[in-house]
């Protein structure tokens, strides 16, 4: 018989760094935790980070917006009444916050979305959360506000709790255009002969590169807001050495890349709308993910929402670390297999 004790499965992590980040939340050198089975990760987020010292600002970071969402799924008579009921709602943005305070001192409700399908309501709540990256805080102030709303306009009934207009852990387009997470933006420019010296390549060859790969590459793929080399690869590896809930890779890894050539020397940035952190929650607790998180300097005493907001700035210089590293490495012929070889094989 199975024994129902809970255990940890190891995966091997390494610091790496420093990265030299600036910007209006973080402003500093650091290194990060990256757990990962695929080692070459390590010395490809290393060689972007390197890269990041040598250049006069650094990777700068802004984080553009943040919120969480659940969807939830009501039913009314028909289109028209759906119709009316929602833009009551939009009203009552206020009595739905009074609501929401019993469910949670840090959610706060501040946007709403629908779409009406025949006599269905799907009704996107967008939250604040705090620290937390919110999953459960939202669904639990959702929790509260049906049976409000269910007493308030009795000609709805209640479908579900989840409507899939969230949308939690799928590829969707609402995600980066309504926003779920933090969305993020970490950008860089690189001198020319760093570029050279360090990355082996030419600003000209990344920026053709990530046209002809990331953008219509994606796009003949059938991509979904996405135009990215691996962003999910360094999401992982991060999410995994600090307490993140690893399914929100799928979403977390929509983003896109751009890059130009400025006077010489390379522009490259890397957006994330859908970046989904939190310094509280979730696998938080663990010794290993507690000391991660204490290093990352995201257990200080700030104002609420002020630690997850610098955890998601960190991640994001680090995904622009490994996709610069990795885009570089394949204007080479040759260059990423005889990497992937040289230390998988070893």
């Amino acid at each position: 018989m199975k024994s129902h004790k809970i255990l940890e499965a190891p995966i091997p992590m390494r610091w790496v760094g420093p990265i030299k980040i600036s910007g209006h939340v973080v402003d500093e050198k650091l290194s990060v935790p990256l757990a990962t089975y695929e080692t070459p990760l390590w010395p490809s987020v290393g060689r972007g980070a390197r890269v990041s010292n040598l250049t006069e600002k650094g990777i700068v970071t802004s984080v553009i917006d943040e919120r969480m969402t659940r969807s939830i799924l009501l039913e009314a008579d028909d289109a028209f009444a759906a119709h009316q009921a929602i833009q009551s709602l939009q009203a009552r943005k206020d009595d739905l916050n009074t609501v929401v305070a019993t469910s949670s001192r840090f959610a706060k409700l501040i946007d709403m979305h629908s779409q009406v399908v025949g006599n269905l309501i799907y009704l996107r709540l967008e939250f604040t959360t705090g620290d937390a990256s919110g999953h459960n805080m939202v669904t639990n102030a959702a929790d509260k506000l049906i049976p409000w709303i269910l007493a308030e306009y009795p000609q709805l009934r209640y479908s579900s709790i989840s409507a899939n207009y969230c949308s939690d852990k799928k590829a969707t387009a609402v995600n980066g255009i309504l926003g779920r997470g933090k969305y993020v933006v970490s950008e860089i420019l690189i001198p020319r002969d760093v570029c050279e010296r360090r990355l082996k390549t030419t600003p000209e060859k990344v920026v053709d590169l990530n046209i002809k790969k990331n953008l219509i590459g994606t796009l003949i793929a059938g991509g979904l807001r996405s135009a990215n080399a691996h962003y999910a690869n360094m999401l992982l590896a991060f999410y995994l050495a600090t307490g993140q809930d690893a399914a929100n890779i799928i979403e977390g890894s929509q983003g896109v890349v751009h890059a130009e050539v400025r006077n010489g020397d390379l522009y490259f940035s890397c957006t994330l709308p859908n970046l989904i952190v939190g310094s509280v929650g979730n696998g938080k607790g663990i010794d290993f993910v507690e000391d991660n998180l204490r290093q990352l300097g995201c257990r200080e005493e700030r104002e609420p929402g002020a630690n997850a907001r610098r955890l998601a700035a960190i991640c994001a210089a680090t995904v622009l670390c490994g996709e610069l590293s990795l885009l570089a490495a394949q204007t080479n012929p040759g260059e990423l297999m005889e990497a992937h070889i040289k230390m998988e094989r070893s």
